[in-house]
């Protein structure tokens, strides 16, 4: 059972056994991303260092925390992404500090990713696959016996693969990603983080996601929660989070909600998009009355640049 969450864990492998797999992965990362890191002098690599520090400074009564040795690396990367491996290695790609807007969103999200391994849910992965291999095995091996045909066992094996992955495996990957979500929103609220800014972040991915008609893919679908439901689900968190940031003797926190910015800014986006794309239709009924002549094209960057005043 988990000290933090009281809720009953699976765990079939031992700790040594789960040290050495966390040191392969640990060294094929290196292996991967080796051309690609920053120095400790880069000031991104500060800014990393320090949030992560900040964090696990104010939440050293956490069980496990203090245990683990935690090392940064930031991979210089497009990738939005970041994560630590359950031996305190902590990989975040630059292409996450480009997409946050503040220190708020990247010390909630680094958050995140602690609770990953001080909840120990990389252990719990391995363990779920291991014994829905072994289930499989069984089945499979009971097709066999009823009939022994090849065509049938593989078959039988792609069926018992997809309903292992979208029945177990993914809802189970969702559920430790909401619960990361959870636990990692109360280490910010202890860090003094403004948690306003967690659900923020979520709603921007998904305006990105429908700005540049990224394709959505159903949650069942996914290992995460959708950018909206983490969104809605951490907004019935904050207020619980503000309470435990008060309780920390935290400073009040000043200005304005940032999740009330953001609605209003993508509201004057989205005004300011209607208007240009009325503007273009009228233009565009204009220029057809007159004779055809060579029309430079405007670029992209302009036209949201435009749209949003910067």
């Amino acid at each position: 059972m988990s000290p933090i969450t009281g809720r009953s864990k699976l765990l079939l492998l031992g700790k040594e056994h789960f040290r050495l797999l966390s040191e392969l992965e640990y060294e094929a990362c290196m292996e991967e991303f080796k051309n690609d890191m920053l120095t400790e002098k880069d000031a991104r690599y500060l800014t990393v260092k320090e949030v992560v520090c900040h964090l696990i400074e104010c939440n050293k009564d956490i069980p496990g925390i203090s245990e683990i040795s935690w090392v940064f690396h930031v991979v210089d990367s497009p990738d939005i992404n970041a994560f630590v491996l359950p031996n305190g290695q902590v990989f975040v790609f630059t292409g996450l500090l480009n997409s946050v807007t503040d220190i708020h969103q990247l010390s909630f999200l680094l958050g995140h990713e602690i609770a990953h391994a001080v909840l120990g849910h990389a252990a719990e992965k391995a363990s779920l696959v291991h014994l829905l291999d072994f289930l499989g095995l069984i089945f499979l091996t009971m097709i066999w016996a009823i009939c022994p045909r090849d065509s049938l066992a593989i078959l039988g094996q792609w069926i018992q693969s997809k309903l292992q992955e979208f029945m177990f495996a993914r809802p189970y990957s969702r559920t430790l990603e909401a619960e990361a979500d959870e636990i990692g929103l109360l280490l910010a609220a202890k860090a003094c983080v403004d948690v306003r800014a967690s659900s923020v972040f979520w709603q921007q991915m998904e305006f990105a996601d429908r700005l540049y008609d990224h394709p959505k893919l159903p949650e069942w679908l996914s290992t995460h929660p959708s950018h909206e439901n983490r969104a809605e689900r951490l907004d019935r968190l904050i207020p619980q989070a503000l309470k435990i940031r008060e309780t920390c003797n935290c400073p009040p926190l000043s200005g304005p909600d940032p999740r009330l910015q953001f609605k209003l800014s993508m509201k004057h986006f989205l005004e300011e998009s209607e208007k240009e794309d009325l503007n273009s239709t009228v233009n565009k009924q204009k220029m057809n009355t007159l004779p055809i002549q060579k029309q430079e094209q405007i670029p992209l960057t302009y036209i949201v640049e435009k749209r949003t005043g910067s």
